[in-house]
C-alpha cells in the first residue's frame, strides 16, 4: 500500500495469481441412426450441454450426461477440443478436435 491507502502498479500486479489459459471444450451428443458412424438422427434435438474453460470440466459434464442416457445404446455424447479449431497452427500433429467418448 502507497501513502494513499492504495495499492501501486507494481504491487497490484504481484498480487494477482496468473490466469490459466482457457482451453474450450464444447460437450454434445444425441442419438445416432447406427453404431457404427458418427450420424445423428435427429438434427434439431440434438443436446448441447455447454462449452467449459478446460477438459476436466468437459469431462466432468460428458460424464454426467453419458451415464443419464446409459440405457440408451444409440445416444452418444462426445466433447469437442473448440481451443485446437480456432488455433489450429499451435495444434499442428496433435489428435483430432473432436473425442468420441464411450
Amino acid at each position: 500500500m502507497n501513502r494513499h491507502g492504495t495499492a501501486g502498479i507494481n504491487e497490484s500486479r504481484m498480487s494477482k495469481a496468473p490466469v490459466p489459459k482457457q482451453l474450450l471444450h464444447l460437450v454434445f451428443g444425441g442419438e445416432l441412426t447406427s453404431l457404427d458412424v458418427v450420424e445423428f438422427r435427429d438434427l434439431h434435438s440434438l443436446d448441447i450441454v455447454g462449452i467449459y474453460p478446460n477438459y476436466a470440466s468437459a469431462y466432468r459434464a460428458w460424464r454426467a450426461k453419458a451415464q443419464q442416457t446409459v440405457d440408451n445404446a444409440h445416444m452418444r455424447y462426445f466433447i469437442v477440443h473448440l481451443h485446437r479449431l480456432l488455433d489450429p497452427d499451435a495444434n499442428a500433429g496433435r489428435l483430432p478436435a473432436l473425442e468420441a467418448k464411450r
